[in-house]
């Protein structure tokens, strides 16, 4: 059976990650499988374990790190959060793809544990677009929007650790570039070459 693609969406704060990947799973013709993190948090009302998040003790999730199960994880205000390595391969392994939409740091982490995915750089049409996206949010005070651009800038200059960068300044658009590059990704000779590996072992049998 032919492995499924692992698809990490990642790119700076504001740049629209999750708007973008919300309209890439209304596609009719999208099958991917998103990546569910874990987390120590309680449950909110109405979220469902092993759909919303993978809900376990702290001892369980700092067990998963000593196990090398995380391809990464943070702690947030008390809080574990992470993507459990297993979920991913179990999944990558029934040939389905799978979509992980995550943080540029965290993007990074993965990328040293599964260097074969396909990791996509979501950036603004320019800095100025980024800030008015993160003004247009009206959470935020000023001085904060200003260390978020700040941050966002930093970020920026990471994108040369990615295999593609995709400008979102329509989300249409960007939904139809992350498609293309999907489709080119299971073209790559490393995808293909296993399968056809097995089949000569099987004629020479």
């Amino acid at each position: 059976m032919k492995r499924g693609v692992l698809i990490v969406l990642s790119g700076p704060s504001g740049v629209g990650k999750g708007t973008v990947r919300k309209a890439l799973f209304e596609e009719p013709d999208i099958d991917f499988t998103y990546s569910i993190s874990m987390t120590t948090r309680s449950p909110r009302s109405g979220e469902i374990d092993g759909e919303d998040y993978f809900f376990v003790s702290r001892e369980i999730f700092e067990q998963n790190i000593q196990d090398d199960n995380m391809l990464e994880y943070a702690e947030y205000v008390g809080n574990y959060y992470g993507t459990p390595k297993s979920f991913i391969d179990q999944t990558l392994a029934s040939g389905h793809d799978v979509f992980l939409e995550i943080d540029v740091q965290g993007a990074l982490q993965v990328k040293e544990k599964m260097p074969e995915g396909a990791y996509i750089f979501l950036t603004p049409p320019d800095l100025e677009a980024l800030k008015a996206r993160l003004v247009g949010r009206g959470t935020d005070a000023p001085d904060v929007i200003e260390r978020r651009v700040g941050a966002a800038t930093s970020e920026i200059r990471m994108m040369a650790n990615y295999d593609y960068a995709v400008v979102n300044d329509e989300v249409a658009l960007a939904v139809r570039r992350i498609k293309d590059i999907v489709k080119v990704e299971r073209l790559r000779v490393n995808r293909v070459l296993p399968e056809y590996i097995e089949m000569i072992e099987e004629l020479e049998k």
